[in-house]
């Protein structure tokens, strides 16, 4: 019964940090805590899985590299980076339907406002 107990707490945190960890992926992009969220999946799927701290570790070095270097670049270098960052948000807002809502609730006439994809 304890190999039984064992192995329901193994899939359980593998299901709770994999949804933390996707949850986190998804929130990258956006104002707020996406790579804490990142980090926060792969702190618990570590608990359990060998894998998830070697990936922890390789994306803390990498997010620590990433932001060193970006600190050190001139203006024009970060403006840049924070407009594609503000363009894959709007482009995954539209994608999902958001601007289409707002057109729908306000009655707009905007039909390129609406997703494709619904």
């Amino acid at each position: 019964m304890d190999k039984v107990k064992k192995q329901a707490k193994r899939v359980a945190i593998g299901i709770v940090g994999g949804l933390v960890l996707i949850v986190g992926i998804i929130a990258i992009p956006y104002p707020g805590p996406g790579w804490l969220i990142v980090f926060a999946g792969l702190a618990i799927l570590a608990t359990e899985f060998a894998w998830a701290q070697r990936v922890l570790d390789f994306a803390k070095g990498y997010y620590n590299n990433w932001t060193d270097w970006l600190k050190h670049q001139p203006l024009t270098v970060r403006l840049i980076v924070l407009g594609l960052t503000a363009l894959v948000v709007i482009i995954t807002l539209w994608l999902l339907n958001m601007f289409g809502l707002m057109n729908d609730w306000f009655n707009l006439p905007f039909k390129w406002m609406k997703s494709p994809l619904f």
